[in-house]
């Protein structure tokens, strides 16, 4: 029997096709993978109402990571000891009360399952609704009322960088942010320290598995401490460049199933 690995896999980008379905060969391959003994993960910046499915479509029984980090559970043991890290409040209305000086479109924060737009916004109802949520619409100044598990600041390209810069000066000991990919120019805030590796390493030890058998998959930002961290951090085709400069290996895109493609050749599969 071979040694065991852990596979921590990223959705978007990654796992997911660009129309965001998991393609056959990858299902074959990541369950010929869990046949022979290895464990495979979810580790994603979404919430877990719209992860839950893939969970479930992959058949998994381990921890999953959301909101990068942020929140860590086992969906099928409600007494596995995760956690839930948010930002402080009034950090949070902090971070609003500064968007004010800069130009945005929208700031999203989401409580769990809750989810609150600072403006009524249709063009990104959709990206939230997924896994109904329930939606709260106002000023997040006087809304929000929970501490928030990230924020989302929604503004223009030439806005990003400046906001960013600014949330750096101001609230670095307290917050860690990053942006999306393009299309959306989206700065993505979370409690400072955490990040998808902090939620891989609960695991791994949970499952008992060290660091050089962990083989994790990204291709954005939000996967740079996690392909880092990883014994095995491979970088997709479809990568952003300063992951695959320090992946340790780059595989094909995930429009060529390169998840199925590098585990059937690393651990021997023989599934395709």
């Amino acid at each position: 029997m071979a040694e065991k690995h852990l596979i921590a896999l990223d959705l978007d980008g990654t796992l997911l096709t660009d129309d965001k379905k998991i393609s056959e060969t990858t299902k074959k391959v990541l369950k010929k993978a869990q046949m022979d003994g290895h464990i495979v993960m979810i580790a994603t910046g979404r919430p877990f109402r719209s992860s839950e499915m893939y969970y479930h479509e992959l058949n998994l029984n381990t921890p999953i990571v959301n909101f990068n980090g942020a929140f860590v559970h086992h969906p099928l043991q409600n007494d596995w000891l995760g956690y839930h890290a948010p930002l402080d409040i009034k950090v949070a209305k902090d971070v609003v009360e500064v968007c004010h000086d800069y130009q945005f479109h929208n700031i999203v924060a989401e409580v769990m399952d809750k989810v609150y737009f600072h403006n009524h916004d249709e063009r990104i109802l959709d990206v939230f609704s997924m896994g109904n949520p329930k939606i709260t619409t106002g000023d997040l100044r006087e809304f929000l009322t929970d501490s928030p598990t990230s924020m989302l600041i929604h503004t223009e390209e030439d806005q990003l960088k400046v906001i960013r810069k600014h949330l750096s000066e101001v609230h670095a000991e307290m917050i860690d942010h990053r942006s999306w990919a393009a299309p959306w120019h989206v700065i993505e805030i979370i409690k400072h320290g955490l990040n998808k590796a902090v939620g891989i390493q609960k695991v791994a030890e949970y499952v008992n598995i060290p660091k050089e058998r962990i083989i994790a998959f990204g291709d954005e930002d939000n996967d740079l401490e996690m392909i880092e961290y990883a014994g095995h951090g491979i970088a997709m085709g479809n990568a952003i460049a300063p992951l695959k400069n320090i992946a340790k290996d780059i595989t094909v895109t995930n429009e060529e199933d390169g998840v199925a493609v590098y585990l059937n050749d690393l651990l021997n599969l023989k599934a395709i």
